[in-house]
């Protein structure tokens, strides 16, 4: 099923000028990541404000994203909580929807369990759940890190099929080392790309993908074509562009840049706030371009030109 997402976009939710979710921007926005490079999506993850969204609206945004989809690629739906039970109830509920072919459960945040109470979480809701299961491991965001162990136990339950790994490239080597090759290893991590796919992941989870999917498309197809030299140098220019899309809190950047080319994606929801002109203006520098609408896909090329 995901033996050709490598690079997979962890999508964010378009909004109107009050606030709903734009599903024509959505769908606009979808085939534009389908033809730069994208072969599978994240829909209601971190990226796509999902904390903001009520239980109906998840539940329409995934339905309707699935159709706009339509099959091309395969889709992860958020579905994770601090919630052991209603995690499972509402995976099973998101499991019902059509063109949805995995879910992504959050280690629990806040609670922060131990390893053995991460352990129970992910088995009993593997156990009752239909839909194969991606673990998204994210300290950063949660306040707890599932150890390299606890990933290599989960790895063998079954039902639970990869990971969205949001730590270092030293924790991505050993799990690629150890753990079967049917269990999908995803990097989170923008920067690390490269590594990642040189050490043998599965690909990338990817926000840079909204914007500079192309180059991204590029740096994983000259891997592996043995082109290192070319990865290399993509990886490089890539990397300064990738950290900027998260000097203020995600997904305002990539949104600001994309409502700047005209996708009309709209505003992030409270408790993010849309960038002001001040920090437009520092993001557009940050990116080497004077105005964030000229961000074009041939980027790379006018820089060296």
């Amino acid at each position: 099923m995901f033996e050709n997402a490598d690079l997979i976009t962890a999508i964010i939710t378009p909004f109107d000028e009050k606030l709903h979710i734009n599903f024509d921007a959505l769908a606009k926005l979808t085939n534009h990541l389908l033809d730069t490079g994208s072969t599978g999506f994240v829909i209601g993850g971190t990226t796509g404000e999902t904390p903001t969204l009520t239980h109906d609206e998840k539940i329409e945004l995934y339905q309707r994203f699935a159709s706009i989809v339509n099959g091309r690629v395969p889709i992860i739906a958020g579905t994770g909580s601090n919630n052991t039970l209603e995690t499972i109830k509402f995976t099973n509920e998101v499991a019902q929807i059509k063109g949805i072919n995995a879910a992504l459960v959050v280690v629990p945040y806040y609670n922060k369990p131990n390893q053995r109470g991460m352990i129970a979480h992910f088995k009993e809701i593997a156990s009752h759940c239909d839909i194969p299961i991606f673990i998204y491991n994210i300290p950063g965001r949660v306040g707890v890190q599932m150890d390299n162990q606890t990933i290599l136990q989960l790895s063998k339950v079954p039902n639970i099929i990869g990971i969205k790994q949001c730590t270092n490239l030293e924790d991505l080597s050993f799990l690629i080392e150890n753990i079967p090759s049917n269990f999908a290893i995803y990097t989170g991590n923008d920067v690390e790309t490269l590594g990642a796919l040189a050490l043998g992941a599965q690909g990338v989870i990817s926000v840079a993908s909204h914007v500079y999917g192309k180059q991204i498309r590029k740096l994983l197809n000259s891997l592996r074509q043995g082109d290192i030299t070319l990865a290399g140098n993509l990886q490089r220019w890539l990397e300064p562009k990738m950290n900027a899309l998260f000097m203020y809190p995600s997904p305002s950047p990539v949104k600001a840049i994309l409502n700047a080319q005209g996708f009309n994606v709209g505003s992030t929801r409270l408790p993010i706030l849309p960038l002001n002109q001040g920090e437009i203006k520092q993001l557009a520098q940050r990116l080497a371009v004077e105005k964030l609408s000229s961000i074009a896909l041939n980027q790379i090329d006018q820089e060296r030109n």
